[in-house]
């Protein structure tokens, strides 16, 4: 019985709860590919499912993580599109009960996986797995985000947020931005930003207000706990609010401007969206990243053994505001 190492866990809990050693390699079913994994990056959310906020029964042992990149080593019997050797890329793996991706090889349904751009790396491709995935979904499947639009994307260094505000500059769009140091407002105005916010040093409801006097068309937001009070006041007329974060989040809503301005809310999980959306988004992606036009945003390097150690950075980010992250965390076999 053919083995492999992975990063996995037996009980939710806590980041020191993921183990590392040999579990029993998968074998791909029918309609899946065995990928030889390059690279895998890791999300909030896999540290929010390894915590145990479940919807749905994890496999026992279950390998977190839910972006990869890698090479394709065996195919089932009834794939079609997909060769032993191609490389591929994909996310929405260890969600719906799925085995996830921390693991030298991963045993993935042929309809999430997508074939990488020669001139794009297995770390490129891993990093901007989900987090490309959301902002697409966000951006064009629902806000519609087009050239004449102004959005404001809270924090524009992050992994969602630099995803965000790249594709709306693809889009023509006029992208104003926060940022948390000078350092992060920099990197901001290279992906570029427009206007860039340090929210740490002025009040952020009153620098977009002087920015876009007439409101922001699209408002992006990041944050757990939003202020839909101060996102409502500057929206301009008909603007779209894209909700993406605060599971336990129940802040006060502002019905009465917000339905005077015409505005529009949605609230999404890419998970939920099925196989032919996160198509339409990868196949963007793919152009996007081949010709240079997006790039991916990592912030550390870390060997797939340091599991444990990279859950307990993101999280301290996502949960603490730690600020010692701009971008995405990789891990390598």
């Amino acid at each position: 019985m053919a083995t492999m190492n992975a990063a996995f866990i037996t009980e939710c809990g806590p980041a020191s709860n993921i183990q590392y050693g040999e579990i029993q390699r998968p074998e791909p079913g029918p309609n899946q590919v065995l990928v030889r994994t390059g690279a895998a990056a890791l999300n909030p959310v896999d540290t929010y499912i390894r915590n145990g906020a479940n919807y749905w029964e994890l496999p026992n042992p279950f390998v977190v993580g839910c972006d990869v990149a890698g090479t394709v080593e065996a195919v089932g019997s009834d794939v079609t599109e997909l060769s032993v050797g191609d490389r591929v890329w994909g996310t929405n793996q260890g969600l719906l009960g799925r085995q996830g991706t921390f693991a030298e090889y991963c045993a993935i349904d042929q309809e999430w996986l997508y074939k990488t751009p020669e001139n794009v790396t297995d770390e490129d491709a891993a990093a901007c797995s989900l987090v490309g995935v959301t902002a697409h979904l966000g951006l064009f499947r629902d806000a519609k985000i087009n050239a004449d639009d102004t959005i404001f994307v809270h924090g524009g260094s992050g992994g969602v947020g630099a995803m965000v505000l790249q594709m709306a500059k693809i889009a023509g769009a006029r992208v104003i931005t926060s940022a948390g140091s000078q350092e992060k407002a920099e990197r901001c105005k290279e992906l570029g930003a427009d206007d860039v916010i340090l929210y740490k040093e002025e009040n952020e409801t009153e620098a977009i207000a002087r920015l876009a006097p007439e409101g922001v068309n699209v408002f992006w937001e990041t944050l757990r706990e939003p202020d839909l009070e101060s996102i409502v006041e500057v929206m301009a007329e008909r603007g779209r609010i894209v909700i993406m974060a605060g599971r336990d989040a129940r802040p006060p809503f502002p019905v009465g401007p917000f339905y005077v301005k015409g505005l529009h809310m949605f609230g999404f999980v890419m998970f939920k969206a099925p196989p032919c959306e996160l198509k339409a988004c990868a196949d963007d992606i793919n152009n996007w990243l081949s010709s240079g036009q997006l790039k991916a945003q990592i912030s550390h390097r870390l060997p797939l053994s340091d599991a444990a150690q990279a859950h307990q950075i993101q999280e301290d980010n996502t949960l603490m505001k730690a600020g010692t992250i701009a971008g995405k965390i990789v891990l390598i076999p």
